[in-house]
């Protein structure tokens, strides 16, 4: 299935995976350039260094190209900024910021600059500033999230914009990426899915809990400081919100969540840990390789594309 996405990444199937910070390194990101999609290395909140290690090691691991996620509002940003034009990724997806000025380095560096956006006037000013493609990623997904549903977000994006455009959030099989090509989307990026494939790094007691995920098991925490973040209900979201109602200063809530995610993904502490998981965990139900995952996926949505032709 070819698209324009496929065509500006140089990769055989239009499924980016999601840079999720202590999730995306570089084993997982290779997996999945490997099996022919697009894999990405979350920077997050690591030193500039840890991200030059980590795609080198990827390089090691893989010819395919793949990219590294930015969290602009790192610290280290800007030193990460230079060191992926240094390093020479074939793209770089960025979030929790505006990367206007460090477009022309990176299209300098022959780097495709991906953002990800939450609303159509983001996405038209990524346009504006010389993106290559943008991400509309809906509040469905896990970690940060905006406030409009994938499938609103995706046409009106669409719409809005004559670059690609890759919807996220919510989409973890043949059917999710069948509707985002429907809805106008020319790839899509999962995250949650990948969490559990077997090149994962991830802790197996994260995996487990979101493999046996409900439906209902998805909250959001963070609504009234204004940074929103969906993950997998448990002690600690459930001690996170009741003090969010009591009114808690924004200090007071981040304490509480300072170093959780590590304490979910590395040490495996489900309980009091921070299990970032999009609305899709419900769908997740196999580990599986990431090659067996996007083949499972394209085989599917191809059957159901067909059917609507």
């Amino acid at each position: 299935m070819k698209t324009r996405v496929t065509k500006l990444l140089g990769i055989e199937y239009p499924i980016i995976q999601g840079g999720m910070a202590w999730v995306a390194e570089h084993r997982l990101a290779a997996a999945v350039s490997e099996a022919g999609g697009f894999g990405i290395i979350g920077a997050a909140n690591a030193p500039a260094e840890w991200v030059r290690e980590e795609i080198r090691k990827a390089k090691e691991l893989t010819d395919k190209p793949f990219g590294v996620n930015i969290m602009l509002l790192s610290q280290h940003a800007e030193e990460i900024a230079k060191v992926v034009a240094e390093e020479g990724v074939k793209a770089v997806t960025t979030g929790a910021g505006n990367p206007e000025k460090y477009m022309e380095m990176w299209k300098n560096a022959g780097i495709r600059v991906i953002p990800v956006v939450a609303s159509v006037a983001m996405a038209k000013r990524m346009q504006r500033a010389g993106a290559d493609a943008v991400v509309a990623e809906g509040m469905e997904s896990g970690g940060h999230i905006g406030s409009q549903t994938t499938i609103t977000l995706v046409p009106q994006v669409v719409d809005a914009v004559d670059i690609p455009v890759i919807a996220a959030g919510g989409i973890a099989d043949g059917r999710g990426f069948a509707a985002a090509r429907m809805l106008g989307a020319e790839a899509v990026q999962m995250g949650t899915r990948f969490i559990v494939s077997e090149e994962s790094v991830v802790h197996q007691n994260y995996k487990d809990r979101v493999l046996k995920a409900k439906d209902i098991d998805s909250e959001v925490t963070g609504t009234t400081t204004g940074h929103p973040v969906r993950c997998l209900r448990n002690q600690m979201t459930r001690e996170y919100l009741k003090k969010e109602k009591e009114g808690a200063s924004f200090e007071e809530l981040e304490l509480l969540t300072l170093g959780s995610l590590r304490k979910a993904v590395v040490e495996g502490d489900t309980v009091h840990g921070t299990v970032m998981a999009g609305q899709s965990a419900g769908m997740v139900v196999k580990q599986q390789t990431c090659r067996e995952m996007i083949l499972e996926i394209m085989e599917q949505a191809e059957e159901l594309l067909k059917c609507q032709a």
